[in-house]
């Protein structure tokens, strides 16, 4: 069952069309860059975008910081709220569930496509950011390394560990947010509202992290801790935000999948 979502998932045009779209604003921004030599001020724009013009092997880091807030996670409450939902809507989940496929192990193929949409995304879009950089914006010389916030330096080795680590982290930040479009998306029959109530928590959850008013809620808020993986980029590393955002997203990820889990275990998809 895995191996057809996953296929079903690699064959799809919207796949690939969702991910160019995605890729097309930090390819927009490194071309800006280049073409101006004009970048944010330190502590303004997203997070690294002020440092690609002395550095370009940091532009994947930049462009993981402009998808993360809004693009990114769109497009997985697209894909996981389309994943039960979808099949209702078209009539066609009470013939896959007539096969010898449980229910749990549809579920799981349903929130793994929708991880590895995920994970395609990133590595697509750090992937054209590293070429980016490093042919329009420049990398780091052979006797210049790049630097962290801290003002201290990163060998190349270490600069792709800590990348890695941030893109762990960011997918992480997605398993959440699929979790709840997955439990959406087991409670209605349109892919449009799954995705549409997965979007309104996630715009809340933002629009609640600028309320001081807010301020006794602000570490629960799914998004609260989604750009910590800027304190991997720090000497020493900064754990304190970044474990809490594993731990957040953790209680996220149990706590929908087993409301979707035990909602499905039970759900009438005669009609």
């Amino acid at each position: 069952m895995i191996a057809v979502e996953l296929s079903k998932l690699v064959r799809s045009r919207r796949t690939w069309v969702t991910i160019a779209v995605i890729d097309a604003l930090p390819t927009l921004v490194a071309v800006l860059l280049a073409s101006t030599d004009v970048g944010p001020r330190p502590g303004t724009g997203p997070a690294f975008l002020s440092a690609v013009l002395r550095d370009g092997t940091l532009y994947p880091l930049a462009a993981i910081a402009m998808i993360l807030p809004l693009f990114l996670p769109t497009a997985v409450a697209v894909t996981a709220g389309d994943s039960i939902a979808g099949e209702a809507q078209q009539g066609t989940l009470r013939y896959v569930l007539l096969r010898p496929v449980g229910r749990t192990r549809l579920l799981l193929a349903k929130l793994m496509a929708a991880m590895v949409f995920a994970l395609l995304t990133l590595l697509v879009v750090a992937a054209t950011a590293y070429v980016l950089g490093a042919v329009l914006l420049g990398g780091a010389t052979a006797d210049q390394t790049t630097t962290t916030f801290s003002g201290t330096d990163l060998t190349g080795t270490e600069l792709a560990g800590r990348t890695a680590l941030a893109l762990l982290y960011a997918l992480l930040s997605m398993l959440g947010v699929a979790s709840v479009a997955l439990f959406l998306s087991t409670i209605v029959r349109s892919p449009l509202a799954a995705t549409m109530g997965t979007l309104a928590l996630l715009i809340g959850s933002s629009l609640l992290l600028t309320l001081d008013a807010a301020d006794a809620l602000r570490p629960y808020l799914v998004t609260r801790y989604w750009l910590s993986f800027v304190d991997l980029f720090r000497d020493p590393i900064l754990w304190h935000d970044v474990i809490r955002g594993v731990l957040l997203q953790a209680g996220y990820v149990v706590v929908f999948l087993l409301a979707a889990w035990a909602n499905f275990l039970t759900k009438d998809v005669t009609d």
